[in-house]
């Protein structure tokens, strides 16, 4: 039996304005990568000069908050620097330890 003439495939074709329309959805704006930043590099001494033990002794023990971050920011040297500064101030009895962990310690003032 030879096929119908008039089957299925009597849909009208699409108007080259709907398929124009229907074809704009697909295409995408390609994305913008942003700009990475960068951080600066810091230049922090990691030795104790004569300057830095002065403002160490005499500066710290006045803060209301201390912990070596801090004292890092303020004094320009490095973190563990710093730690060694605050523990050695806390073995003079000049600050007190609060609160301690693995990876933090917070020191006041006494």
């Amino acid at each position: 039996m030879p096929p119908k003439k008039g089957g299925k495939d009597t849909k009208p074709a699409p108007k080259k304005g709907k398929l124009q329309n229907m074809n704009k959805g697909a295409k995408k704006a390609t994305k913008k990568w942003s700009k990475g930043r960068t951080r600066e590099a810091l230049q922090n001494a990691v030795v104790f000069d004569k300057d830095t033990m002065d403002k160490l002794m005499n500066e710290v023990p006045k803060y209301k908050v201390i912990t070596p971050s801090i004292i890092s920011d303020r004094l320009k040297i490095s973190v563990a620097l710093a730690a060694k500064g605050l523990q050695h101030l806390c073995k003079q009895k000049q600050i007190k330890l609060v609160s301690c962990s693995s990876k933090f310690r917070l020191y006041t003032r006494v």
